[in-house]
């Protein structure tokens, strides 16, 4: 295949998919219901990671800065009452307009929502035009990300102009959470694509690292420090915000399946049973770059994706991956050698979120080597990107982002 290298797949050092250390992942009996709303930081992001995502990117067709804003107003205060376990909305009492809330989740916990929001390149200029007077307040770390090596990606599950993640314990409730924004954002916004994703992690043990698709622990070291690998240091009105990377890769799972288990192994750099680096015995034993074998050949391969997802290889550069692992059904396919037949291929893989200080010094600075090095590019394909602006938190009769629109 010509696959995309593999956006940090694997349990490296540096791209743990848990929270920013053990202390923040409490036993199962000790996770509250509910997920606090305001605060310095937005939830979601160093939030014990939810067992179920709902993406959406929408495209803002708002005509005047105003019209964002209050966009903005209205979704603060949904996404608050949810994370409350209350509507989106008050219902009302008017039996001939629409309720505030489609309510399929009303008899449902809120199953420690978060929602997370991000701001894409395209509300600060699009087309080259500065729609809401926003372009000068455009942060220098929200740039375009480039194409890399093997990136087949597909317009329509890429960009937008503001992201919306929702994570819960529920799948309903996540959903529910981003179908009322939906709702609410009629006129102002519309959707253009969004991703769904989940956790193998058993809600009776949620200390043991989930694995993906490919039967790999995936997230086994974090960033050892959050101010300097994850919180953003400017404009003002990032401070406490961070910037979110979001890939969608598609994993050639009949092609790995039909492989080697020494291969697969040799491919991520670690034992599949038990996570631990290859010539260690656990887990989370520091990975040895220089061990060689017997022969004097290095136990962890040059091209291997622990090596070269590691901060050891990329000057220290550190990301916090919050990712998902995604099933959503198979395609036919045709296939391009003898005998020339159509055939039925998964489409499933991991929805790959990453935040960070700067993409320039994390995602961008680990990944240019990994898209033409890693042994797992022959089965992964990156075919969905964005970056976003996920701003500070929000205090209790802000809105969000209220800072960037304030200092406009």
């Amino acid at each position: 295949m010509l696959a995309a290298a593999s956006a940090l797949l694997a349990a490296a050092p540096g791209t743990g998919a848990r929270a920013a250390s053990d202390a923040q992942t409490p036993a199962a009996a000790a996770l509250p219901d509910r997920e606090p709303f305001w605060g310095p930081h937005q939830g979601g992001i160093v939030t014990p990671q939810q067992a179920h995502t709902y993406f959406a990117a929408f495209d803002l067709h708002a005509k005047k800065p105003g019209e964002v804003v209050q966009l903005l107003r209205t979704w603060t205060d949904a996404a608050a009452r949810m994370a409350a376990g209350t509507t989106a909305a008050p219902l009302g009492d008017d039996p001939n307009v629409p309720a505030g809330d489609s309510f399929e989740a009303s008899d449902l916990p809120p199953a420690r929502l978060t929602i997370t929001f991000g701001f894409g390149p395209g509300l600060f200029s699009k087309d080259g035009a500065d729609r809401y007077g926003l372009a000068a307040r455009r942060p220098e770390a929200l740039v375009d990300l480039p194409r890399f090596n093997g990136d087949q990606l597909i317009p329509a599950r890429s960009g937008g102009d503001i992201a919306v993640q929702a994570c819960a314990d529920d799948p309903q409730v996540a959903f529910h959470a981003v179908r009322q924004l939906a709702r609410l954002a009629y006129g102002a916004a519309e959707l253009r694509w969004v991703q769904t994703g989940f956790l193998s992690r058993s809600p009776r043990t949620p200390e043991v690292t989930p694995r993906n698709l490919m039967g790999f622990k995936d997230g086994t070291q974090t960033p050892s420090d959050l101010d300097k690998f994850v919180w953003a240091d400017g404009p003002d009105w990032m401070a406490g915000g961070s910037y979110m990377v979001a890939r969608r890769i598609r994993i050639a799972l009949e092609h790995w399946d039909r492989t080697p288990l020494d291969f697969q192994e040799e491919v991520f750099g670690r034992h599949k049973r038990s996570g631990a680096p290859l010539g260690k015995q656990n887990e989370f034993d520091a990975v040895d770059l220089d061990a060689t074998d017997s022969e004097g050949n290095p136990v962890i391969a040059e091209n291997a994706h622990v090596r070269l997802a590691t901060a050891a290889s990329n000057d220290g550069a550190q990301i916090l991956r919050r990712g998902y692992s995604y099933n959503d059904g198979s395609n036919i396919t045709a296939e391009r050698w003898p005998p020339w037949r159509q055939g039925m291929e998964f489409d499933a893989g991991l929805f790959f979120i990453a935040y960070q200080r700067d993409p320039r010094t994390g995602f961008m600075k680990i990944f240019e080597n990994m898209a033409k090095f890693d042994l797992l590019n022959q089965f992964a394909t990156h075919v969905g990107s964005a970056l976003f602006a996920c701003p500070g938190g929000v205090a209790d009769g802000e809105f969000v982002g209220q800072r960037l629109f304030d200092t406009a």
